[in-house]
């Protein structure tokens, strides 16, 4: 089985699971084209049981196709809609990725671990000030409601609460 996305206009409207011969006698009178996605495709890297594959030559067009992706055939890569006005364009992976790295700070640090960030990126924080834009909020590990309801900003270096 394969996954092929239905391209109108650049944009992909639907993605479907088919065998490669199911083309050979498929009437479809809409307009647009099918292209072949591959659903372990990420970021131009193939992988295998979540894992990066041995064999690469497997990648196909950069990423998994989604509903409104846009299907670049110059670089022949389908790339997801861009998330906020400040993202960048990974030439490389076609992904976005933010103007300010992710933090490098994700959990307590303790051993068992506690609790852990849980990150969001905030585009109006980022307009304000341009060298902060993450915002994170505590999640226990265990599934229980953390107590520390502060949303904190990263500075950098550290997470502070606003």
């Amino acid at each position: 089985m394969g996954h092929y996305a239905k391209i109108l206009n650049n944009k992909v409207v639907k993605v479907i699971v088919a065998e490669a011969e199911f083309f050979d006698t498929f009437v479809d009178d809409s307009p647009g084209e099918w292209v072949q996605t591959s659903y372990n495709t990420k970021g131009g890297i193939h992988y295998t049981n979540g894992l990066p594959s041995e064999d690469q030559s497997q990648a196909l067009r950069k990423n998994y196709a989604g509903v409104n992706f846009t299907y670049d055939a110059e670089r022949d890569a389908f790339i997801p809609p861009k998330p906020f006005d400040s993202w960048v364009l990974n030439e490389t992976t076609c992904w976005w990725e933010a103007p300010i790295p992710v933090p490098t700070i994700e959990n307590d640090g303790q051993d068992p671990i506690v609790y852990r960030w849980y990150l969001n990126w905030n585009e109006d924080i980022y307009q304000n000030d341009n060298t902060k834009g993450w915002t994170a909020t505590k999640e226990n590990m265990d599934g229980t409601e953390n107590p520390d309801t502060a949303i904190y900003e990263w500075n950098g270096s550290s997470w502070v609460a606003q």
